[in-house]
C-alpha cells in the first residue's frame, strides 16, 4: 500500500514527514493508531522501517494507520525528539483528522523499541492522553546499569573506535537515518554512556536528571491504559523494563497488560508468521478494538 506522505512538522530546516495509510472500508470517520518507528532513537524513518503486513493488518481492521518520523540523536536530544511525537499526535488530532477522515477522539499509539520507549513517555506527556498505548519491547527507564555501563552483550560485537562512531553522524538536525548509524549507537553501548548521547545528561554526575525521562518513574492514575509486549530473551532492551513498567501501572491503578512471550529477542514480530507472534497480534487487535471501538465496515 503506497501512503500518502504529509510534511507535519518543520523545524531547523528538517522537514518532518507523517505517512497515512487509510483505514479500509470504514463508514465515517476511522480511528487512528499513530506508529513509532524504532532505532535506537538514532536512525530510521516512517518510510522505510515500516511492516507492511502490520499495515495490512490495522488497515483491514479499519484503523488508519499513520506513521511519524521525529528528530534523531545525537544530533537533537530527547527533548526535542519527544516534542515531535507530541506535535505529531497534534496534527492527527487537528490538520490531519480534516485532511484523512480521522476521528480525532480515537487515537492509539504504537511504537516498537525506541519508538515503544517514546509511546511510553508520550504517555506521561500528552495532554490530553492517546486513548491507549501499544509498546512493543520499548524501554522504560534509562538509568539503570543496562544503559549507563557497558553492555555485556554489545561488547560481543567488535569493538566500535571514536573515529567510526562520530563518521556516522552530524551536526544538522536530520528525521531520516539509515542502519549503518547502528555504528554509533553500539559505540554507545559498549561505553555505557547512550543516555548522555541521546539526553545530554551524563547521570554519573547528575543523578536523577533523568527521571522525568523515564516512563516507568512518572506513572500516574490518568496514564492511558497499556499494553506491553516483550520477549524474555531481550538482550538490547531487557524484558525486566517492561515488567517494571507494569508494576508502576498497577501501582498507579491503571489499565494494563503484560504479554511474555517466552524465547524471543528484540524484534520479536519479524517473526510475523510464528504462531506466538501472531497470537501476540491477536491479543494487540483486541485491546485496540476495547479501546477504540472500531467503525462499522461499509461491506467494501
Amino acid at each position: 500500500m503506497i501512503p500518502q506522505t504529509f510534511i507535519y512538522k518543520v523545524v531547523d530546516g528538517c522537514d518532518i514527514r507523517a505517512d497515512v495509510y487509510p483505514a479500509r472500508g470504514v463508514r465515517g470517520l476511522a480511528p487512528a493508531v499513530i506508529w513509532l518507528h524504532g532505532g535506537a532513537l538514532m536512525w530510521g524513518s516512517c518510510t522505510y522501517m515500516t511492516r507492511p503486513e502490520q499495515v495490512e493488518l490495522y488497515t483491514r481492521a479499519g484503523y488508519t494507520l499513520i506513521a511519524l518520523d521525529y528528530r534523531l540523536a545525537p544530533e537533537s536530544k530527547l527533548p526535542a525528539i519527544l516534542e515531535d511525537v507530541l506535535d505529531g499526535l497534534y496534527w492527527v488530532r487537528n490538520q490531519g483528522a480534516a485532511r484523512c477522515g480521522i476521528d480525532p477522539e480515537r487515537v492509539a499509539l504504537i511504537g516498537h523499541s525506541a519508538g515503544g520507549y517514546l509511546a511510553l513517555m508520550a504517555g506521561v506527556r500528552a495532554e490530553p492522553p492517546a486513548q491507549c498505548i501499544v509498546s512493543f519491547y520499548g524501554c522504560s527507564d534509562l538509568t539503570g546499569d543496562w544503559y549507563t555501563l557497558p553492555s555485556a552483550h554489545h561488547l560481543e560485537q567488535p569493538r566500535v573506535t571514536v573515529s567510526e562512531a562520530q563518521a556516522v553522524i552530524g551536526e544538522k538536525s536530520i528525521s531520516v537515518a539509515d542502519r549503518k548509524r547502528g555504528a554509533f549507537y553500539l559505540y554507545c553501548r559498549q561505553n555505557g554512556i547512550y543516555p548522555r548521547e541521546v539526553a545530554g545528561v551524563d547521570v554519573s554526575h547528575q543523578p536523577g536528571a533523568l527521571d522525568p525521562w523515564c516512563p516507568a518513574k512518572r506513572v500516574s492514575a490518568k496514564y492511558p491504559p497499556t499494553l506491553l509486549l516483550h520477549g524474555d530473551s531481550d538482550e538490547d532492551v531487557p524484558c525486566a523494563l517492561s515488567q517494571m513498567m507494569a508494576e508502576s501501572l498497577k501501582r498507579a491503578g491503571v489499565s494494563h497488560d503484560l504479554r511474555v512471550l517466552k524465547g524471543f529477542g528484540h524484534v520479536f514480530d519479524d517473526q510475523f508468521d510464528h504462531p506466538d507472534v501472531i497470537q501476540a497480534f491477536v491479543g494487540v487487535m483486541s485491546f485496540l478494538d476495547q479501546h477504540l471501538q472500531p467503525t462499522p465496515k461499509s461491506g467494501v
